[in-house]
C-alpha cells in the first residue's frame, strides 16, 4: 500500500531568533503544518561574542512576538514570570536586557515548540515542479514554501585570510575556543559594537589582560549608535515600508547616510572603556593599553620573528602605521549575499547585482507558481534598510510572513502610530498629503 508523502505548508532553514519568532506566531494556528531545522543540537545564538558585560541594543519588549502578538505564550514577558524574576529585573530599572538574558528566553521558548528540529543539517533546496524539496541529513522534506534564516556569513579583511586561525580569527570565533591573552599584543579590525565588546572584555579582564591593544577602524572616530526619537523611528514597520518604496538606485545610499542608527556603539560601551583607559594609566600608571588607530584601514598582515606585522593605510593619505601584534580579532561585519542553500534555485529567482530580489512580504521573486514561495529573514537589507539586520522588527517581519503563508490577516501589520510621515512613495495616503510631507521623511 502506497503513501503520499506528507508536504508541509512550511519548512524554515535555521533557527535563530528570526525563524524562531515565525516558528512562534505560526504555532497558534490550527491546520499549519511548519518544521524548522537547525544543525546545532540546541538554540544558541552567538556564542562566540556572548560576552559577560554584552547588553541588547533593544528594549526587551522587542521579543520574539509580543509587538503583533502581546497574549502569546512565548513572549519576553511570559518567560519573566515563569522563570519568577519579572519582579527583579524591573527593579534593575533596566529596558535592555543583557545578551545572555535574551538568549536564555529564546531558549526557553525553542524548548516550548513541538516543530522544531535540531541536529539536522540542510544541505541544498530545489523545486520539483510541484513542491520545494528540502535535502537535509534526515532525509527529503517536501513543502509548499520554505524560509531561510541561516544568518550571514563573516566577513574578514582580504589580508587577514589564510592566517593560522589561532592567530587571526573573525570576532565570532572569540569563545569559541580556550584562548590566552594574557601578556600579549593584540590587534582588534572594526569600530562597531562588536569592536567595541572585544575590546571591553580584554581591559576588564584581571587574568587575560593583554599587554597591549591596537584597535583601529577606518572610522573618524569611535562613534556613538544614534539611538534618539526620531531616529528610532527608522525602527517602526511603516519606515520599512516606505524605504521598500524608494527607487533600487536609492537605497545603499540611503543605507550608509543613516549607518550610525544601527551600526554605532552603545554609549554604555564607550563610556565604560573611557573609563578603563583613564584608571588603567591615571590611577594605576599603567602604559597605554590601548592605541587606538582612527581613519586606518589595515591593508597587510605580515609574519615576523616577533609575531605578526599589522600595516594601517590612512584613509586621507600619507605614511602607513606599522604595528607588532600577536594576535588579530577582526570585527569586520558579515557578508550580505544570498545563501549557499538557494544555488539549486538560482537559475528561477530574480537577481539584480546577483542578490535576489525581495518582495513586500519578504519572498523572493521567482518565476514559480504564486503559491509557492521562497521567504528570508534577516537577508533584505537593501530593500527594507537598515532595520532590517536589527531585533526591533523581528515580530513585525514574522508576521508580515505569516499573513502572506496564512492568505489572511492573521496579525495586524498595518501603520503605526509615527511622528514622522513615512507613506510608501506612490501610495494614495502619500499622494493626498502636502507633497513636502514626503519629501521631509526623505531628507
Amino acid at each position: 500500500m502506497s503513501t503520499t508523502p506528507k508536504i508541509y505548508d512550511l519548512v524554515g532553514v535555521g533557527i535563530g531568533p528570526s525563524n524562531l519568532s515565525l516558528a512562534a506566531l505560526t504555532s497558534r494556528e490550527p491546520g499549519f503544518s511548519a518544521v524548522f531545522l537547525d544543525r546545532k543540537e540546541a538554540f544558541d545564538w552567538h556564542p562566540g561574542l556572548m560576552l559577560p558585560d554584552a547588553e541588547m541594543q533593544v528594549h526587551f519588549l522587542k521579543d520574539l512576538v509580543t509587538p503583533v502578538d502581546p497574549t502569546n505564550p512565548h513572549s519576553f514577558l511570559a518567560f519573566l514570570v515563569e522563570t519568577k524574576r519579572l519582579y527583579r529585573l524591573l527593579v534593575t530599572g533596566r529596558s535592555k536586557v543583557p545578551r545572555r538574558e535574551f538568549e536564555q528566553y529564546c531558549r526557553w521558548a525553542s524548548e516550548r515548540l513541538d516543530n522544531l528540529r535540531f541536529g539536522v543539517t540542510t544541505e541544498n533546496i530545489e523545486w520539483d515542479g510541484s513542491a520545494f524539496l528540502v535535502h537535509t541529513t534526515d532525509g527529503v522534506l517536501r513543502a509548499r514554501n520554505v524560509a531561510t534564516g541561516t544568518g550571514l556569513t563573516p566577513k574578514l579583511p582580504q589580508c587577514a585570510v589564510g592566517h593560522d586561525p589561532q592567530q587571526v580569527f573573525h570576532a565570532e570565533q572569540l569563545l569559541r575556543h580556550p584562548r590566552d591573552f594574557s601578556g600579549k599584543r593584540v590587534a582588534v579590525v572594526g569600530g562597531g559594537q562588536s569592536g567595541a565588546e572585544v575590546v571591553n572584555h580584554l581591559l576588564t579582564s584581571e587574568t587575560q589582560r593583554p599587554e597591549r591593544i591596537v584597535w583601529g577602524t577606518r572610522r573618524a572616530n569611535l562613534l556613538p549608535l544614534d539611538d534618539s526619537p526620531f531616529v528610532d523611528e527608522l525602527f517602526l514597520p511603516d519606515y520599512s515600508r516606505y524605504f521598500h518604496s524608494l527607487p533600487e538606485g536609492e537605497r545603499e545610499e540611503v543605507v550608509q547616510r543613516l549607518r550610525m542608527a544601527s551600526d554605532g556603539i552603545s554609549l554604555s560601551t564607550l563610556q565604560a572603556i573611557y573609563r578603563r583607559l583613564y584608571d588603567l594609566e591615571l590611577l594605576e600608571g599603567s602604559d597605554r593599553a590601548c592605541r587606538v588607530l582612527l581613519d586606518q584601514h589595515l591593508t597587510a598582515l605580515t609574519r615576523t620573528p616577533q609575531g605578526l606585522r599589522t600595516t594601517w593605510q590612512p584613509a586621507r593619505g600619507g605614511e602607513p602605521v606599522h604595528e607588532e601584534v600577536d594576535v588579530v580579532v577582526c570585527a569586520t561585519g558579515y557578508e550580505h549575499g544570498m545563501s549557499d542553500l538557494l544555488l539549486g534555485l538560482k537559475d528561477r529567482l530574480a537577481l539584480q547585482h546577483g542578490l535576489p530580489v525581495v518582495r513586500s512580504d519578504f519572498s523572493l521573486e521567482w518565476d514559480g507558481p504564486a503559491g509557492n514561495r521562497v521567504f528570508v529573514q534577516n537577508a533584505a537589507r537593501r530593500e527594507f534598510g537598515v532595520a532590517d539586520p536589527n531585533l526591533s522588527l523581528l515580530a513585525w517581519r514574522s508576521a508580515v510572513i505569516a499573513n502572506s503563508l496564512l492568505g489572511r490577516e492573521r496579525y495586524d501589520t498595518g501603520p503605526v502610530s509615527t511622528a514622522l510621515d513615512w507613506e510608501p512613495l506612490g501610495s494614495d495616503e502619500a499622494a493626498l498629503r502636502h507633497p513636502g510631507a514626503v519629501a521631509a521623511g526623505r531628507a
